[in-house]
């Protein structure tokens, strides 16, 4: 029954888990999508217009803190660890956001002062002025994206390439200076992102056994190569939401939370704009800026985490399609509205519904090519 997963509120967890097949050592509570404040039928509605993406593998809407709402298209499961693609962009800026908290690093440092060696022998302006908030805002001042070879990202290939704009006026996506990021959080704290990031991240929020694929200069790729479940994701977006703070305890300073996922720069004239309007809202620190007052970190072929702050709800998507705006447009159309300020009456037939569409989810066939 690894593809259920709507549930009265009063379940009680360990028979809650029991009877999803749920992964996660400390899942997130369950309910009823009524009992916080929207129908089955219009997460329903949400359901028939994904289902017809060529190809989802799951989603997960959390509201008020409860997932109302979880599925997997089969052959994809809720133990089964995903690709986040450049979704773990996000994941690596809060490494550096918890390595600034934790003083070794700054905002403003400069990003040689971190590789010296690895330096070119006459660096320009540019490339000295550069700091590390530019790499957090994709503002590096490069013209082109730097192209990873191989999975196998050099610092010194990233100091190598042309600077031609000063930092921080010139929005760029750079998947580069992401991998750059990382390797700044291992040469300040002596450990890869991904070790950095288990005690202080993952084992607070019950993440198990995330993966992180590393460069073979031993820094976590951090620009992508994190593979985590469904409930990982959601479970990230939901520390987000809460501004930092995880059962009590405050995991992020808030101010982090605030700056990692405001405005910092522009990034409407950048060539992810053609993807929709939900790419032309701005860009913080490795987070997405939205349409509605939203936020989102995001990834290749459709992986995306939205934190939804004015109606209290994050929605956690993995796939491998290329219709990004079409996923946005259905939480926009079909759930946002439907969020509403109180709980609706229970509906013990629309539940009934939606817990078969959910549990009949199965991947659709490649389209024929023409």
């Amino acid at each position: 029954m690894k593809n259920l997963l709507l549930l009265p509120a009063l379940i009680a967890t360990a028979f809650l888990t029991a009877l999803t097949g749920s992964h996660a050592a400390t899942p997130l509570p369950r309910s009823t999508p009524e009992a916080q404040g929207i129908s089955s039928k219009s997460i329903g509605e949400f359901l028939e217009t994904v289902d017809k993406i060529h190809t989802l593998h799951s989603f997960m809407i959390v509201r008020h803190g409860h997932v109302i709402a979880e599925g997997w298209w089969s052959p994809e499961a809720a133990d089964k660890p995903h690709v986040l693609w450049s979704l773990s962009k996000s994941f690596n800026s809060t490494a550096v956001g918890l390595a600034i908290a934790e003083g070794k690093l700054s905002l403003d440092d400069p990003v040689l002062k971190f590789f010296p060696a690895d330096a070119p022998a006459d660096p320009s302006d540019n490339l000295k002025a550069m700091k590390v908030r530019d790499l957090l805002t994709m503002t590096c001042g490069h013209d082109i994206e730097p192209k990873i070879t191989d999975h196998a990202p050099t610092v010194k290939q990233f100091l190598v390439h042309p600077v031609p704009h000063p930092p921080g006026t010139h929005f760029k996506y750079n998947t580069f200076g992401s991998y750059l990021l990382s390797a700044i959080v291992t040469k300040t704290t002596g450990q890869t992102t991904l070790d950095f990031l288990k005690p202080r991240l993952f084992e607070p929020l019950g993440i198990e056994n995330p993966k992180w694929d590393a460069s073979p200069e031993g820094p976590s790729l951090g620009g992508y190569g994190l593979y985590l479940c469904t409930e990982d994701i959601a479970k990230f977006g939901q520390l987000y939401l809460q501004k930092g703070k995880w059962n009590g305890k405050q995991l992020l300073p808030e101010k982090w939370v605030e700056q990692a996922t405001s405005k910092q720069v522009p990034n409407d004239q950048e060539g992810h704009a053609g993807i929709g309007i939900d790419w032309q809202q701005g860009y913080g620190f490795q987070f997405w800026r939205c349409t509605h007052h939203a936020f989102r970190g995001d990834g290749r072929a459709g992986q995306l985490c939205v934190v939804i702050p004015e109606k209290d709800a994050v929605i956690a998507i993995t796939a491998d399609t290329n219709s990004f705006q079409t996923e946005m447009n259905a939480i926009w159309e079909q759930l946002l509205p439907a969020f509403g300020a109180d709980a609706l009456p229970a509906d013990a037939a629309g539940q009934e519904k939606l817990k078969q569409a959910v549990t009949n989810l199965a991947a659709h066939p490649a389209p024929p090519k023409k």
